[in-house]
């Protein structure tokens, strides 16, 4: 069991859904489940990443769940910090996973875990808003850890399994999430909005680095990042100036 206040004391496990998300929009449609109620499969039909991004995860070798929360007291401006806190909890899982000797461990803009070049997790954040804060939280979370083989649509991903050299057990690790999702919820309930900015720009991929851009008209151009803004939006120092992106106005080439 983890160690949790809330994370994962009540805990939905399947064998099979179309998606984890969906079936938490469907809870939380029909009653209040408790903060922290976590739905799990084991394998997902018609899971999803940012953006209608498919997801694509092994039957049976990896994480596929999502968390149910409620940060009313975020307000809507200040939505990406929930993304910001949740993406290093998953960074420090797949951190203790990994021996010394690996590859940093790192987000991708805006929320992907990156173990040096190749993708091992995604999120999946989906809010409902009431005024100005936020209502509910849907967290969803693909974490590969032991999936050796991955198909051609994935061909960038990885695991900690691959990385590593051996399995892992998967219950445990969801301990573990579980564990380390609390602690930065409970970091950003407690105000601290500035250490969590500060933490997630410390692993942020490429930041500072000179780096080729594409637009989404295909064009391509060169910049800096130079942080990610409040709300979200990535900035780059470009030669015209700088420039403040939003996800899907650009991507890495």
């Amino acid at each position: 069991m983890a160690n949790t206040l809330f994370t994962g004391k009540v805990y939905h496990c399947f064998d099979a859904l179309p998606s984890t998300n969906d079936y938490a929009r469907e809870l939380l449609a029909k009653s209040k489940p408790p903060e922290g109620t976590v739905i799990r499969a084991a394998s997902q039909s018609a899971g999803r990443g940012q953006y209608g991004s498919q997801w694509v995860s092994a039957a049976n070798q990896n994480l596929t769940l999502s968390i149910i929360l409620y940060p009313k007291w975020l307000a809507t401006e200040n939505q990406f910090r929930l993304s910001e806190a949740m993406a290093l909890a998953v960074l420090e899982v797949a951190t203790t996973l990994l021996p010394s000797t690996a590859a940093p461990v790192q987000l991708k803009w805006p929320n992907d875990i990156y173990i040096g070049k190749r993708k091992t997790a995604g999120i999946l954040i989906q809010n409902t808003l009431n005024g100005h804060f936020l209502q509910s939280s849907i967290v969803g979370i693909g974490l590969n850890v032991n999936q050796l083989a991955f198909p051609p649509e994935a061909p960038n991903a990885t695991s900690a399994a691959v990385v590593a050299g051996r399995m892992f057990d998967l219950d445990t690790v969801a301990d573990t999430l579980f564990e380390c999702v609390e602690q930065r919820y409970l970091q950003l309930k407690n105000g601290n909005i500035e250490a969590l900015r500060a933490d997630y720009h410390r692993h942020l991929l490429g930041l500072g680095e000179q780096r080729t851009f594409l637009r989404p008209d295909g064009s391509s151009f060169s910049g800096v990042i130079q942080e990610v803004a409040p709300d979200g939006r990535l900035v780059i120092q470009t030669n015209t100036g700088t420039e403040l992106f939003a996800v899907k106005e650009v991507q890495f080439a």
